[in-house]
Protein backbone atom coordinates (compact mmCIF):
# COMPACT_ATOMS: atom_id res chain seq x y z
CA UNK A 1 0.00 0.00 0.00
CA UNK A 2 1.61 3.60 -0.50
CA UNK A 3 -0.32 5.13 2.37
CA UNK A 4 2.25 4.02 5.01
CA UNK A 5 5.18 4.37 3.35
CA UNK A 6 3.76 7.65 2.32
CA UNK A 7 3.22 8.48 5.36
CA UNK A 8 6.24 7.73 7.09
CA UNK A 9 8.39 9.62 4.99
CA UNK A 10 5.93 12.49 5.20
CA UNK A 11 5.85 12.17 9.29
CA UNK A 12 10.07 12.14 9.21
CA UNK A 13 9.96 15.04 6.65
CA UNK A 14 7.63 16.99 9.13
CA UNK A 15 9.27 16.50 11.83
CA UNK A 16 13.02 17.00 10.54
CA UNK A 17 11.25 20.77 9.91
CA UNK A 18 10.27 20.63 13.17
CA UNK A 19 13.79 20.19 14.26
CA UNK A 20 15.87 22.04 12.44
CA UNK A 21 13.18 24.89 12.24
CA UNK A 22 13.21 25.67 9.05
CA UNK A 23 13.44 23.93 5.92
CA UNK A 24 16.94 24.48 3.85
CA UNK A 25 16.42 26.48 1.06
CA UNK A 26 12.92 27.33 1.05
CA UNK A 27 10.94 29.80 3.26
CA UNK A 28 8.77 26.87 5.28
CA UNK A 29 8.92 27.12 9.09
CA UNK A 30 7.39 24.81 11.21
CA UNK A 31 3.89 26.07 11.28
CA UNK A 32 3.96 25.92 7.20
CA UNK A 33 5.23 22.17 7.32
CA UNK A 34 3.00 21.19 9.60
CA UNK A 35 0.01 22.27 7.69
CA UNK A 36 1.72 21.00 4.84
CA UNK A 37 2.51 17.58 5.98
CA UNK A 38 -1.25 17.58 7.22
CA UNK A 39 -2.44 17.86 3.81
CA UNK A 40 -0.20 15.63 2.19
CA UNK A 41 -1.57 13.31 4.98
CA UNK A 42 -5.03 13.33 3.51
CA UNK A 43 -3.97 13.48 -0.59
CA UNK A 44 -2.14 10.63 0.00
CA UNK A 45 -5.08 8.61 1.65
CA UNK A 46 -3.33 8.27 4.72
CA UNK A 47 -6.61 9.80 6.65
CA UNK A 48 -9.56 10.98 5.59
CA UNK A 49 -11.04 14.35 5.18
CA UNK A 50 -13.41 13.62 8.02
CA UNK A 51 -10.67 11.78 10.05
CA UNK A 52 -8.43 14.48 9.72
CA UNK A 53 -10.43 17.29 11.18
CA UNK A 54 -11.96 14.73 13.72
CA UNK A 55 -7.75 14.47 15.00
CA UNK A 56 -7.55 18.54 15.85
CA UNK A 57 -7.88 19.01 19.27
CA UNK A 58 -10.29 21.59 19.44
CA UNK A 59 -10.30 22.42 23.26
CA UNK A 60 -6.54 22.63 23.06
CA UNK A 61 -6.23 25.31 20.84
CA UNK A 62 -9.44 27.01 22.07
CA UNK A 63 -7.42 27.18 25.56
CA UNK A 64 -4.34 28.51 23.83
CA UNK A 65 -6.24 31.31 21.80
CA UNK A 66 -8.01 32.22 24.65
CA UNK A 67 -4.66 32.62 26.79
CA UNK A 68 -3.02 34.32 24.37
CA UNK A 69 -5.95 37.19 24.24
CA UNK A 70 -5.37 37.67 28.15
CA UNK A 71 -1.52 37.79 27.61
CA UNK A 72 -2.24 40.44 25.19
CA UNK A 73 -4.07 42.76 27.02
CA UNK A 74 -1.77 42.32 30.07
CA UNK A 75 0.70 43.21 27.88
CA UNK A 76 -1.10 46.65 26.15
CA UNK A 77 -2.23 47.77 29.82
CA UNK A 78 1.30 48.00 31.06
CA UNK A 79 1.42 45.35 33.21
CA UNK A 80 4.55 43.36 32.92
CA UNK A 81 6.47 47.37 32.59
CA UNK A 82 4.32 48.10 36.64
CA UNK A 83 5.57 44.42 37.91
CA UNK A 84 9.40 45.04 36.30
CA UNK A 85 10.01 48.50 36.96
CA UNK A 86 8.65 47.41 40.95
CA UNK A 87 11.26 44.74 40.99
CA UNK A 88 14.02 46.97 39.49
CA UNK A 89 12.87 49.91 42.25
CA UNK A 90 13.19 47.38 45.49
CA UNK A 91 16.25 45.86 44.47
CA UNK A 92 18.93 46.45 46.87
CA UNK A 93 21.37 43.97 45.49
CA UNK A 94 22.29 41.90 41.98
CA UNK A 95 21.28 38.65 43.64
CA UNK A 96 17.83 39.82 44.74
CA UNK A 97 17.54 41.31 41.42
CA UNK A 98 18.10 38.10 39.89
CA UNK A 99 15.73 36.61 42.82
CA UNK A 100 13.05 39.16 41.75
CA UNK A 101 13.12 37.92 38.00
CA UNK A 102 13.16 34.26 38.64
CA UNK A 103 10.49 34.49 40.89
CA UNK A 104 8.07 37.42 38.44
CA UNK A 105 9.11 34.89 35.75
CA UNK A 106 8.13 31.92 36.98
CA UNK A 107 5.15 32.37 38.94
CA UNK A 108 3.28 34.86 35.68
CA UNK A 109 4.74 31.24 33.33
CA UNK A 110 2.93 28.69 35.85
CA UNK A 111 -0.61 30.44 34.86
CA UNK A 112 0.27 32.14 31.71
CA UNK A 113 1.68 30.58 27.96
CA UNK A 114 5.26 30.91 28.80
CA UNK A 115 5.93 32.04 25.53
CA UNK A 116 4.51 35.08 25.92
CA UNK A 117 5.80 35.62 29.03
CA UNK A 118 9.15 35.35 27.63
CA UNK A 119 8.01 37.85 24.87
CA UNK A 120 7.02 40.79 27.46
CA UNK A 121 9.41 39.86 29.87
CA UNK A 122 12.77 40.17 27.79
CA UNK A 123 13.04 43.80 26.56
CA UNK A 124 12.05 45.09 30.01
CA UNK A 125 14.70 43.35 31.36
CA UNK A 126 17.45 43.93 29.18
CA UNK A 127 16.25 47.62 29.54
CA UNK A 128 16.63 47.22 33.59
CA UNK A 129 20.20 45.34 33.08
CA UNK A 130 21.82 48.35 30.82
CA UNK A 131 20.25 50.96 32.90
CA UNK A 132 21.57 49.62 36.16
CA UNK A 133 25.17 48.95 34.36
CA UNK A 134 24.83 45.06 34.77
CA UNK A 135 25.98 41.99 32.48
CA UNK A 136 22.31 40.90 30.89
CA UNK A 137 23.12 37.47 30.03
CA UNK A 138 22.85 35.63 33.28
CA UNK A 139 19.41 38.24 33.65
CA UNK A 140 18.16 37.48 30.59
CA UNK A 141 19.02 33.59 30.68
CA UNK A 142 16.84 33.34 34.05
CA UNK A 143 13.76 34.80 32.03
CA UNK A 144 14.12 31.42 29.65
CA UNK A 145 15.07 29.21 32.02
CA UNK A 146 12.75 30.04 34.91
CA UNK A 147 9.47 30.71 32.40
CA UNK A 148 10.03 26.89 31.59
CA UNK A 149 10.86 25.89 35.33
CA UNK A 150 7.55 27.99 36.44
CA UNK A 151 5.36 26.89 33.56
CA UNK A 152 5.87 22.94 34.70
CA UNK A 153 3.07 23.46 37.52
CA UNK A 154 -0.23 24.05 36.18
CA UNK A 155 -1.52 22.79 32.15
CA UNK A 156 -2.33 26.55 31.40
CA UNK A 157 1.74 27.31 31.90
CA UNK A 158 2.91 25.88 28.37
CA UNK A 159 1.71 24.42 25.10
CA UNK A 160 2.61 20.92 25.70
CA UNK A 161 0.52 21.01 28.67
CA UNK A 162 -2.11 22.44 27.50
CA UNK A 163 -2.02 19.19 25.14
CA UNK A 164 -1.35 17.05 27.97
CA UNK A 165 -4.46 18.61 29.99
CA UNK A 166 -6.46 17.65 27.00
CA UNK A 167 -5.33 14.43 26.16
CA UNK A 168 -5.46 13.04 29.93
CA UNK A 169 -8.67 15.00 30.90
CA UNK A 170 -6.37 15.35 34.55
CA UNK A 171 -7.91 18.05 36.68
CA UNK A 172 -6.01 20.96 37.04
CA UNK A 173 -6.36 21.28 41.00
CA UNK A 174 -4.25 17.66 40.62
CA UNK A 175 -1.54 18.70 37.88
CA UNK A 176 -1.12 21.32 39.89
CA UNK A 177 -0.54 19.63 43.05
CA UNK A 178 1.61 16.89 41.39
CA UNK A 179 3.79 19.85 39.90
CA UNK A 180 3.80 22.38 41.55
CA UNK A 181 6.58 21.20 43.70
CA UNK A 182 8.72 20.19 40.73
CA UNK A 183 8.10 23.71 39.55
CA UNK A 184 9.07 25.76 42.81
CA UNK A 185 12.19 23.31 43.52
CA UNK A 186 13.76 24.00 39.90
CA UNK A 187 13.07 27.96 39.72
CA UNK A 188 15.71 27.72 43.32
CA UNK A 189 17.38 25.79 41.27
CA UNK A 190 17.71 28.02 38.39
CA UNK A 191 18.18 30.99 40.96
CA UNK A 192 21.31 29.09 42.81
CA UNK A 193 22.53 27.77 39.62
CA UNK A 194 23.24 30.73 37.93
CA UNK A 195 24.42 32.91 40.80
CA UNK A 196 26.87 30.27 41.47
CA UNK A 197 28.07 29.86 37.34
CA UNK A 198 27.82 33.98 36.61
CA UNK A 199 29.33 34.82 40.70
CA UNK A 200 31.62 37.62 39.06
CA UNK A 201 28.36 39.53 38.18
CA UNK A 202 26.53 39.49 41.74
CA UNK A 203 29.86 39.79 43.69
CA UNK A 204 29.38 43.40 43.46
CA UNK A 205 26.95 45.98 44.78
CA UNK A 206 24.04 47.90 42.39
CA UNK A 207 24.94 51.54 41.84
CA UNK A 208 22.82 54.03 42.90
CA UNK A 209 19.74 54.06 42.10
CA UNK A 210 18.94 56.38 39.48
CA UNK A 211 15.56 58.39 39.74
CA UNK A 212 12.86 56.19 38.29
CA UNK A 213 11.52 57.22 35.30
CA UNK A 214 7.74 57.11 34.67
CA UNK A 215 6.05 54.05 33.78
CA UNK A 216 3.38 54.11 31.47
CA UNK A 217 0.57 51.77 31.70
CA UNK A 218 -3.42 52.30 31.23
CA UNK A 219 -4.49 51.91 34.92
CA UNK A 220 -8.09 50.53 33.39
CA UNK A 221 -7.34 48.22 31.39
CA UNK A 222 -4.35 46.90 33.97
CA UNK A 223 -7.48 46.53 36.63
CA UNK A 224 -9.82 44.77 34.27
CA UNK A 225 -6.99 42.01 32.85
CA UNK A 226 -5.66 41.91 36.00
CA UNK A 227 -9.21 40.92 37.88
CA UNK A 228 -10.26 38.59 34.40
CA UNK A 229 -7.32 36.55 34.99
CA UNK A 230 -7.51 36.10 39.06
CA UNK A 231 -11.29 34.91 38.00
CA UNK A 232 -9.87 32.50 35.49
CA UNK A 233 -7.77 30.58 38.14
CA UNK A 234 -9.77 30.31 40.74
CA UNK A 235 -12.28 29.19 37.86
CA UNK A 236 -8.64 26.46 37.26
CA UNK A 237 -8.92 25.32 40.51
CA UNK A 238 -12.92 24.83 40.60
CA UNK A 239 -12.86 22.60 37.97
CA UNK A 240 -14.34 24.64 35.62
CA UNK A 241 -13.52 23.18 32.05
CA UNK A 242 -10.33 25.16 31.32
CA UNK A 243 -10.56 25.48 27.55
CA UNK A 244 -14.26 27.14 28.21
CA UNK A 245 -12.81 29.39 30.73
CA UNK A 246 -10.42 30.47 28.65
CA UNK A 247 -12.27 31.47 26.10
CA UNK A 248 -14.85 33.18 28.25
CA UNK A 249 -12.17 35.43 29.69
CA UNK A 250 -10.72 36.21 26.13
CA UNK A 251 -13.75 37.08 24.54
CA UNK A 252 -14.58 39.35 27.48
CA UNK A 253 -11.68 41.30 27.41
CA UNK A 254 -12.27 42.29 23.87
CA UNK A 255 -15.29 43.87 24.66
CA UNK A 256 -14.00 47.10 25.21
CA UNK A 257 -14.14 50.76 24.55
CA UNK A 258 -10.50 51.30 24.49
CA UNK A 259 -8.28 48.85 22.91
CA UNK A 260 -8.92 48.09 19.22
CA UNK A 261 -8.84 44.60 18.60
CA UNK A 262 -7.00 44.34 15.83
CA UNK A 263 -3.70 45.43 18.69
CA UNK A 264 -5.09 42.36 20.68
CA UNK A 265 -4.98 39.94 17.41
CA UNK A 266 -1.14 41.36 16.42
CA UNK A 267 -0.28 40.25 19.63
CA UNK A 268 -1.49 36.46 19.32
CA UNK A 269 1.08 33.78 17.82
CA UNK A 270 -1.00 32.31 14.89
CA UNK A 271 1.70 30.45 13.57
CA UNK A 272 1.61 28.40 16.68
CA UNK A 273 -1.88 27.93 16.62
CA UNK A 274 -1.46 26.71 12.69
CA UNK A 275 1.49 24.30 13.74
CA UNK A 276 -0.95 22.46 16.45
CA UNK A 277 -3.41 21.96 13.75
CA UNK A 278 -0.99 20.40 11.50
CA UNK A 279 1.00 18.32 13.84
CA UNK A 280 -2.85 16.92 15.54
CA UNK A 281 -3.44 15.62 11.46
CA UNK A 282 0.06 14.38 10.96
CA UNK A 283 0.07 12.24 14.10
CA UNK A 284 -3.15 10.48 13.76
CA UNK A 285 -2.12 10.08 10.03
CA UNK A 286 0.71 8.18 11.08
CA UNK A 287 -1.06 6.24 13.79
CA UNK A 288 -3.73 4.99 11.25
CA UNK A 289 -1.96 4.39 8.90
CA UNK A 290 1.29 2.95 10.46
CA UNK A 291 1.27 2.46 13.56
CA UNK A 292 -1.77 -0.08 14.68
CA UNK A 293 -2.84 -1.51 17.68
CA UNK A 294 0.30 -4.26 17.52
CA UNK A 295 2.93 -1.84 16.88
CA UNK A 296 2.01 0.30 19.73
CA UNK A 297 2.12 -2.24 22.20
CA UNK A 298 4.97 -3.53 21.11
CA UNK A 299 6.96 -0.03 21.68
CA UNK A 300 5.20 0.55 24.90
CA UNK A 301 6.62 -2.52 26.14
CA UNK A 302 9.82 -0.55 26.43
CA UNK A 303 9.30 -0.16 29.89
CA UNK A 304 7.55 3.31 29.65
CA UNK A 305 5.54 2.41 32.92
CA UNK A 306 9.38 3.57 34.45
CA UNK A 307 9.25 6.92 35.60
CA UNK A 308 13.01 7.21 34.58
CA UNK A 309 12.84 5.97 31.25
CA UNK A 310 9.68 7.64 30.38
CA UNK A 311 11.36 10.98 31.18
CA UNK A 312 14.53 9.99 29.52
CA UNK A 313 12.42 9.18 26.02
CA UNK A 314 10.65 12.60 26.49
CA UNK A 315 13.80 14.39 27.49
CA UNK A 316 15.89 13.37 24.53
CA UNK A 317 13.16 13.45 21.97
CA UNK A 318 11.93 16.89 23.02
CA UNK A 319 15.42 17.64 22.10
CA UNK A 320 15.40 16.04 18.92
CA UNK A 321 12.05 17.50 17.95
CA UNK A 322 11.18 19.89 20.29
CA UNK A 323 8.83 19.32 23.40
CA UNK A 324 5.07 20.03 21.10
CA UNK A 325 5.88 17.21 18.55
CA UNK A 326 7.28 14.75 20.93
CA UNK A 327 4.09 15.17 23.36
CA UNK A 328 2.42 14.59 20.03
CA UNK A 329 4.29 11.48 19.34
CA UNK A 330 3.97 10.11 22.73
CA UNK A 331 0.56 10.04 22.98
CA UNK A 332 -0.15 6.50 20.90
CA UNK A 333 2.22 4.99 23.87
CA UNK A 334 0.89 7.09 26.36
CA UNK A 335 -2.56 5.81 26.86
CA UNK A 336 -2.09 1.87 26.92
CA UNK A 337 0.12 2.64 29.78
CA UNK A 338 -1.27 0.57 33.17
CA UNK A 339 -1.43 4.43 34.39
CA UNK A 340 -1.58 6.91 32.15
CA UNK A 341 -2.45 10.07 34.33
CA UNK A 342 0.82 9.39 36.47
CA UNK A 343 2.77 8.80 32.76
CA UNK A 344 1.72 12.19 31.29
CA UNK A 345 2.71 14.23 34.40
CA UNK A 346 6.03 12.96 33.81
CA UNK A 347 5.63 13.67 29.99
CA UNK A 348 4.64 17.04 31.19
CA UNK A 349 7.58 17.37 33.49
CA UNK A 350 10.63 15.94 31.17
CA UNK A 351 9.58 17.66 28.14
CA UNK A 352 9.46 21.06 29.77
CA UNK A 353 12.53 20.65 32.18
CA UNK A 354 14.65 19.11 28.90
CA UNK A 355 13.65 22.61 27.21
CA UNK A 356 16.40 24.24 29.38
CA UNK A 357 19.58 22.26 27.89
CA UNK A 358 20.12 24.32 24.76
CA UNK A 359 18.94 27.50 23.02
CA UNK A 360 16.47 25.42 20.54
CA UNK A 361 15.14 23.16 23.38
CA UNK A 362 12.46 25.57 23.82
CA UNK A 363 10.69 27.96 21.46
CA UNK A 364 10.68 30.19 25.33
CA UNK A 365 14.44 30.19 24.68
CA UNK A 366 14.56 31.26 20.92
CA UNK A 367 12.24 33.75 22.01
CA UNK A 368 14.62 35.52 24.60
CA UNK A 369 17.63 34.73 22.46
CA UNK A 370 15.66 37.12 19.60
CA UNK A 371 14.34 39.46 21.59
CA UNK A 372 17.94 40.20 23.22
CA UNK A 373 19.66 40.59 19.42
CA UNK A 374 16.84 43.30 18.83
CA UNK A 375 18.27 45.21 21.90
CA UNK A 376 21.82 44.50 20.90
CA UNK A 377 22.61 41.87 23.33
CA UNK A 378 23.71 38.21 22.09
CA UNK A 379 23.48 34.78 23.70
CA UNK A 380 25.56 32.34 21.87
CA UNK A 381 24.82 28.67 21.75
CA UNK A 382 28.15 27.98 23.59
CA UNK A 383 27.49 30.93 26.62
CA UNK A 384 23.72 29.25 27.03
CA UNK A 385 24.99 25.91 27.65
CA UNK A 386 27.19 26.82 30.50
CA UNK A 387 23.93 27.30 32.38
CA UNK A 388 21.46 25.41 30.68
CA UNK A 389 23.08 21.96 30.91
CA UNK A 390 24.08 22.12 34.34
CA UNK A 391 19.93 23.11 35.22
CA UNK A 392 18.06 20.99 32.58
CA UNK A 393 20.14 17.83 34.12
CA UNK A 394 19.46 18.93 37.87
CA UNK A 395 16.08 20.03 37.34
CA UNK A 396 15.27 16.55 35.16
CA UNK A 397 16.78 14.28 38.33
CA UNK A 398 14.69 16.22 40.84
CA UNK A 399 11.24 15.90 38.94
CA UNK A 400 12.31 12.14 37.97
CA UNK A 401 13.08 11.65 41.46
CA UNK A 402 9.56 13.36 42.48
CA UNK A 403 7.32 11.40 40.41
CA UNK A 404 9.36 8.28 40.94
CA UNK A 405 8.62 8.61 44.73
CA UNK A 406 4.77 9.73 44.22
Amino acid sequence: MIAPAAAIVIFLATYFVMAVGRLPGFRLDRAGAALLGAALMVAVGAITPAQAFASIDAATIALLLGMMVVVANLRLSGFFRLVTAWVSRHAGHPLVLLAGIVAVTGVLSAFLVNDAVCLAMTPLVCDVAVRMRRDPLPYLLAVAMSSNAGSVATITGNPQNMIIGSLSQLPYTHFAAVLSPVALASLMVVFALIALIFRAEFSSALPPHEPAHEVTYHRPLVLKSVAVLAAMIVAFFAGAPVAEVAVLGGAYLLLTRRVKPVKVYALIDWPLLVMFTGLFVVVAALEQAVLGPRAIAAISGLDLSSVPVLALVTAVLSQLVSNVPAVLVLRPFVAPLADPGHAWLVVAMASTLAGNLTIVGSVANLIVVEQARKAGIAISFRRYLVAGVPVALATLVIGTAWLTWL
